[in-house]
């Protein structure tokens, strides 16, 4: 069987690619949430992960849930009420809690559609980068349903209010340029120069420190929803920590004396 969900590891840098071509990378079934799942339990516990990359294999990011189970009532989509909110709640739903979690920045690298479910997986990373061919839709509405899978939650967060409620409300198609308009995205970059773009910034996040990374992006995390007082502690105590690690002190190094700093997680 071909793996749902493609690991590879390039020194601190992980791509991961949603490996379903033929099914526009669908994300209908317990066999690509978990692989979800155990690929963001892989990289919270690998410390010498920096930074994730997140795309699709084929011309589609990710089409999101798979219409024709839909239509037929199967898979995730089959049931009474009462199991069909399982299923959300066993299933799909784990995604978002997941790269939630995730310690490390993680990139979407979005290579044409990214819909539904999809688009919403686009919108929990932390930075989005768009080929010019990318296509966004939060599309639920025109399927009779609602974004099930948090977007409701990450795309108001991801873009202003009235961009999101338009979004959600239309359920219509925006291209790439007006995603980066919207700042949905950080930049549009040609088709075949997406993954270089990716890898690109990739390894420009993944050349510093990994602790002051990973507490950056916590402190990024918890600021969303944490009082201005209690986000300062917090910061307090991991600057405190920061100040103690070896690899600050090879940052400190490298500066005085004009180089690249060679940092190793300690």
């Amino acid at each position: 069987m071909t793996e749902a969900l493609l690991y590879k590891q390039d020194e601190g840098v992980v791509t991961l690619t949603i490996n379903r071509p033929e099914e526009r990378n669908a994300l209908s079934d317990d066999i690509i949430f978990n692989a979800f799942l155990e690929a963001a339990d892989r990289i919270n516990t690998d410390n010498a992960v920096r930074c994730v990359i997140l795309t699709g294999a084929g011309r589609a990011f990710s089409a999101g849930g798979n219409v024709k189970h839909m239509r037929d009532k199967e898979g995730m989509f089959a049931g009474s009420p009462t199991e069909l909110r399982q299923s959300y709640r066993q299933g799909i739903q784990k995604i978002p809690l997941a790269f939630y979690n995730l310690e490390v920045p993680t990139i979407a690298a979005v290579n044409g559609a990214a819909v539904g479910a999809g688009f919403d997986l686009a919108c929990m990373c932390d930075i989005r980068i768009a080929g010019a061919s990318a296509r966004f839709a939060e599309s639920f509405v025109r399927l009779g349903i609602i974004p099930g899978d948090g977007g409701a939650w990450f795309l108001p967060r991801t873009i202003s209010r009235s961009r999101a409620a338009e979004m959600t409300f239309t359920g219509e198609m925006i291209d790439a340029e007006t995603a980066l308009e919207w700042g949905l995205v950080s930049r549009v970059v040609a088709d075949d120069e997406l993954m270089a773009s990716a890898r690109d910034l990739a390894r420009r996040i993944a050349v510093n420190p990994p602790h002051s990374l990973r507490m950056a992006k916590k402190l990024l995390r918890e600021g969303e929803h944490m009082r201005l007082d209690s986000l300062l502690e917090m910061s307090a105590a991991f600057q405190a920590l920061s100040h103690h690690t070896k690899d600050h002190g090879e940052a400190i190094d490298a500066f005085f004396e004009k180089r690249e700093g060679k940092f190793k997680g300690e």
